[in-house]
């Protein structure tokens, strides 16, 4: 029968491979956005606007500085992709922290008895 730190060394293990084929990553979330130009006669500033639109609009934060981009609808379905891999990457290290945490736990309290 596995221990429980052997079970837990090989779900890691797991993880570590899950992590390699995840592919491209991207953070963020996308939205759609109407807008209105600059043009005083376009029909976005009529009494009511039609807006110009939509438009997938990705946004994001890193290294502390937000960001936004448009997203062409030929990208749509790479980014969401890359947005998929990059939530499932969040996940992934989880699931490898929590399992290590119960590991070193286990080899802290088997130094202990010895």
């Amino acid at each position: 029968m596995k221990s429980r730190s052997q079970a837990l060394e090989e779900h890691i293990g797991r993880i570590k491979t899950k992590l390699t084929r995840l592919g491209e990553l991207r953070p963020g979330v996308l939205s759609e956005q109407y807008n209105v130009c600059g043009s005083p006669t376009c029909r976005c500033k009529a009494d009511p606007p039609h807006k110009h639109g939509p438009y997938q609009q990705l946004s994001w934060s890193r290294k502390s500085k937000s960001r936004t981009r448009f997203i062409k609808e030929s990208e749509l379905r790479t980014v969401r992709a890359q947005i998929s891999n990059y939530k499932r990457l969040q996940g992934l290290v989880g699931e490898w922290v929590d399992a290590s945490i119960e590991l070193c736990d286990i080899k802290r309290k088997l130094e202990r008895e010895k």
